[in-house]
């Protein structure tokens, strides 16, 4: 596991995903997934599909083939930055450098 995201895991609501480290957010009607990715050095933001007021945040919801349609719920999709909400890509960074990852690579384009 690489260093950064055994630090990012340290953080609150992040776990490791490979080489990766994904944290969820839930504020103002909308679901965030966000992902670290460590040999790339980049943040995506990804919205998470509600299956109703007991949707497991924890669900692997960014695979593409993630569906339930027996739920008529969709899959998730990338957001562009500009659509995410300050507090959270704020929250992101201020992650990203307490595990001592340049907080920068959250404005980094994909």
């Amino acid at each position: 596991m690489h260093d950064s995201i055994a630090a990012l895991v340290g953080q609150e609501g992040w776990r490791a995903e490979g080489d990766a480290a994904r944290v969820h957010y839930d504020g103002g009607g909308d679901r965030f997934a966000v992902e670290f990715y460590a040999d790339a050095e980049r943040v995506l933001y990804w919205t998470v599909p509600t299956a109703g007021p007991d949707a497991d945040l924890d669900s692997d919801a960014t695979d593409s083939d993630a569906t339930d349609s027996d739920a008529g719920t969709s899959t998730a999709a990338p957001v562009p930055r500009e659509r995410v909400p300050d507090p959270l890509r704020r929250r992101i960074r201020e992650d990203l450098d307490a595990a001592g990852v340049d907080p920068d690579v959250e404005r980094r384009a994909v």
